[in-house]
């Protein structure tokens, strides 16, 4: 009783009744005829038919769409018009290679026939030979000396295992200028800057005896140094060395040009010993000579500090100003020689606010260098 009203389609399968929805849009279907007339009325070329979102869905669908007739401005075939052609069973040819390629692209002339060169010249492919092009000029391998390597593998492991921090300060050289003038005109005597630099240190490192010291890789102790020994960094033709002026601090100017002078000396000779230039409590690295105004030096181990030392420059220095005094006669800039000195210090040993200290000891002694005659 269930199925009294059911029937069975027969064995050469019938057709659907077609839905309301379809038989409307087959009613409202251009015939050929004036689907004919419409593509020929069209108002654009023949490559701008096809929307871009109509483009995409015809080539997704590898048909033709330039046939339907467009329902956009001038007949231009939307999307929809697609859509429709293809829910209503719209005949369109398939897509060819002369469509793909009258189609639009975003690019200027001369790019849109680069893209179609290829396609006319896949039957018969060009082979291009790319010659060789060489980009690396002639060189020399130079073999490092001994001394050299040991330089090499004595700061990589300084800049390594050594936490390097740096503190900068600006000195005067102005007096200390003057000094040597009236030491060599009135005394004889020449002393250079780097003498004094080195002297500066010394009593600052009495002052501030925290930077005088050295630390034991292996238990990781600091060792307190009560003589201050100091270390001058000399470039020689097989590499940089450091004698070492002893009891730099007990030294008197005189007594430091002289050594300076015979340690460097015999340092480029290749005759200095073994205690000469091992050890040292403090390094000083000054590259003022070579015009360079400042730079960062690396700490020798197992010393925790070295000192880079600038050359002078003149600069503008403006003066303070001085209250209940006029305009006009306050004090005027004045031209002064600075030079700049940057310590690197190992942050095991030395920290910033010691590091401070020390400089400004430092730049207290050579701004006023009558105080390193005594």
């Amino acid at each position: 009783a269930a199925f009294k009203d059911f029937v069975l389609d027969d064995g050469a399968g019938g057709a659907a009744a077609p839905t309301a929805a379809q038989e409307e849009a087959a009613a409202s279907a251009p015939t050929p005829t004036a689907q004919a007339e419409s593509v020929v009325n069209r108002d654009v070329a023949d490559e701008f038919v096809l929307m871009p979102s109509a483009r995409h869905l015809s080539q997704s669908r590898g048909v033709d769409a330039t046939v339907l007739v467009g329902s956009g401005k001038g007949g231009r075939v939307t999307k929809g018009d697609v859509l429709a052609a293809l829910a209503n069973g719209t005949e369109m040819p398939p897509l060819t290679s002369s469509v793909l390629a009258s189609a639009p692209v975003d690019t200027p002339a001369a790019a849109t026939q680069a893209a179609a060169a290829p396609v006319k010249a896949a039957s018969s492919p060009v082979v291009a030979t790319i010659p060789e092009i060489s980009t690396q000029g002639s060189y020399e391998d130079v073999p490092n000396n001994n001394m050299r390597k040991v330089i090499a593998k004595r700061l990589t492991e300084s800049k390594r295992d050594v936490p390097h921090f740096y503190t900068s300060m600006e000195v005067e050289l102005d007096e200390v200028l003057s000094l040597r003038k009236m030491l060599v005109s009135k005394h004889d005597v020449k002393v250079s800057v780097n003498d004094l630099i080195i002297r500066s240190s010394a009593l600052a490192l009495r002052d501030v005896p925290e930077v005088n010291a050295t630390i034991d890789s292996k238990t990781g102790n600091l060792r307190a140094r009560e003589n201050i020994d100091i270390s001058i960094a000399v470039a020689t033709p097989t590499g940089l060395i450091t004698p070492i002026v002893p009891h730099t601090d007990q030294k008197g100017l005189s007594d430091i040009t002289n050594s300076v002078r015979d340690l460097a000396g015999r340092a480029r000779e290749g005759k200095l010993k073994p205690e000469e230039y091992q050890g040292g409590t403090f390094c000083i690295s000054n590259l003022g000579m070579f015009g360079i105004d400042e730079f960062s030096a690396v700490i020798n181990p197992p010393q925790a500090a070295i000192l880079a030392v600038g050359g002078g420059t003149k600069r503008i220095v403006p003066a303070p100003y001085v209250d209940g005094v006029a305009k006009e006669d306050q004090p005027k800039p004045v031209i002064r020689t600075v030079m700049t000195a940057r310590l690197s210090a190992d942050r095991r040993v030395v920290d910033e606010a010691t590091a401070a200290l020390f400089l400004s000891a430092f730049k207290h002694y050579l701004s006023k260098p009558h105080l390193l005659m005594l």
